[in-house]
């Protein structure tokens, strides 16, 4: 592998990088990391003393409030991933064998797999092909009189035109669970995503706005379906008896010390999001005039919503995969700069191949990236990740 010296700063007053050596662990900027700036430690540090490592300790209980509260919803289920609490979604809806479920094609594949495991058939649906995210005419687009629910997705951490959405499945009598994996703290109009829907999920993953390290969390609007997620949680066992199983449940507890590193992270959640959106507001200060000249599409941010910024979303307007992936190869190659594609859209994946067309899930799998964003990356750091891009972009033929 080859190193690369490139001038970022020079009359422009760009300063220069380093050489880089291409290759993992060589990377100057991951596209994120887990910033453990709060009580993380002291938290982790007292659960070791107590001597509860496991799923049942203080520090569970008091994630699950922490989170509950700062997002003024009731009574999360903290569990040991986003796709636990996904399969402990569509099992408090009902979801079994013969039921369709719409998922945003467009989105992680544990959305098709928590449909999947309860037996039922993920439907894909297209999606906005600005923001991303699905719409209620998308879902109108692929609904069945088999179609029992909708899984949204607030993509990448902009909020989900989840109104509209809630009320065409009130019309059609459908359920709606909402994925706020990317949108912790995001709000439609002062309130919180995953407020909307019959139930929520988030993700604690390492990625993730606050971080677990590996996590999820359950929210559900009816104290029944609150119920039988925590009986599933635990192995099927009705709570507040001994080996008294009800349910075929799973072992999906978050144990002590993910709960305790989970406190710090919630202590500073104001922090983590502020800091998201100087950072994206940054990026966007240097790439207009890339998004002006019709090279690239910026992330949006309609009326009445906070976007959170999960990571910094850009999408080429031209070119197609093989473009935006020389691209990414050059960043990661000179400058030490890890991106990240968007999704593949789940109907050309092999495990969920379709016969479809969805034509905006396409454009944005092919042409889409995620730029470096996390806490602490600093004003010139974002600079020259900026500049870097500009460099590829301008040998992206």
């Amino acid at each position: 592998m080859g190193t690369a010296q490139v001038s970022m700063r020079g009359s422009s007053g760009l300063k220069a990088l380093p050489p880089i050596t291409a290759g993992f662990n060589d990377m100057r900027f991951q596209a994120s990391r887990p910033v453990l700036a709060g009580n993380e430690a002291k938290y982790v540090q007292e659960a070791l003393t107590s001597g509860w490592i496991c799923g049942h300790g203080s520090f569970v209980t008091m994630f699950e409030q922490k989170v509950s509260s700062f997002l003024n919803l009731e009574e999360g289920i903290a569990v040991c991933s986003g796709t636990a609490a996904l399969q402990l979604a569509m099992r408090s809806m009902g979801v079994g064998p013969g039921d369709d479920v719409i998922v945003p094609a467009l989105s992680f594949v544990a959305c098709a797999n928590a449909v999947h495991y309860c037996g039922g058939n993920p439907v894909f649906a297209d999606c906005d092909p600005i923001t991303g995210n699905l719409t209620a005419e998308n879902i109108e687009a692929v609904v069945t009189p088999r179609t029992r629910g909708v899984l949204v997705v607030h993509m990448f951490g902009l909020p989900n035109p989840v109104e509209a959405v809630r009320q065409y499945c009130r019309q059609k009598g459908l359920w709606l669970v909402e994925d706020c994996a990317h949108s912790f703290g995001a709000l439609v109009h002062g309130r919180s995503a995953g407020s909307f829907g019959d139930a929520a999920i988030f993700s604690f993953y390492g990625n993730k706005i606050i971080s677990t390290g590996e996590g999820g969390m359950f929210f559900a609007s009816d104290p029944q379906k609150r119920h039988f997620a925590r009986c599933l949680r635990e192995q099927g066992l009705e709570p507040g008896r001994d080996h008294w199983h009800v349910l075929h449940g799973y072992n999906y507890r978050m144990h002590n010390l993910a709960a305790a590193i989970g406190c710090g992270q919630v202590e500073m959640a104001d922090y983590h999001i502020a800091e998201r959106i100087r950072v994206a507001s940054r990026y966007r200060r240097n790439l207009r005039s890339l998004e002006e000249s019709g090279i690239v599409r910026l992330p949006v941010e309609p009326a009445g919503t906070r976007r959170v910024y999960w990571l910094y979303s850009v999408v080429l307007c031209q070119g197609g995969r093989e473009t935006r992936e020389r691209v990414r190869d050059r960043a990661l190659k000179e400058f030490g700069i890890q991106t990240r594609p968007f999704y593949v859209p789940m109907h050309k994946i092999p495990l969920y191949k379709r016969d479809i067309q969805l034509p905006n899930a396409e454009f944005l799998g092919d042409h889409g990236f995620l730029l470096p964003t996390y806490s602490g990356l600093a004003d010139e750091e974002v600079d020259d990740i900026s500049q870097a891009l500009r460099i590829c972009l301008a040998g992206k033929s």
